[in-house]
């Protein structure tokens, strides 16, 4: 049986021990808050088996889990620096390749003759 989502089924390495890590700080940021699964579920509203896969790193759970958790966990502003435009160097130095040396005279008709 083929998965629908290759993604899902088999995410790029890279991608797959982020999950991980994402999923065993937020445990340990669970535990020590001496909180249950089941106390993170409720607050968040989901069922406790969403938050267990977020703890195993999942690809499959959703992003407003993980998110929902950390706001649970009082760690979500530390997702306001994720692919920040001030922090992204490669996306900077390909605007700054691609801006124009010089301005060109605008040419559109102005209507005054």
């Amino acid at each position: 049986m083929t998965a629908r989502n290759k993604l899902l089924a088999a995410p790029p390495y890279p991608v797959e021990q982020t999950l991980k890590r994402l999923g065993a700080n937020l445990r340990t940021a669970r535990l020590r808050r001496n909180l249950t699964i089941e106390d993170v579920a409720e607050k968040i509203g989901t069922g406790v088996r969403a938050v267990a896969d977020a703890e195993h790193g999942k690809a499959s759970t959703g992003i407003a889990v993980y998110a929902a958790m950390l706001w649970a966990l009082d760690l979500l502003g530390h997702m306001d620096d994720v692919a920040t435009p001030e922090k992204d160097e490669e996306g900077q130095a390909l605007a700054l390749s691609r801006e124009r040396a010089r301005a060109r005279p605008d040419r559109s008709p102005d209507g005054d003759f």
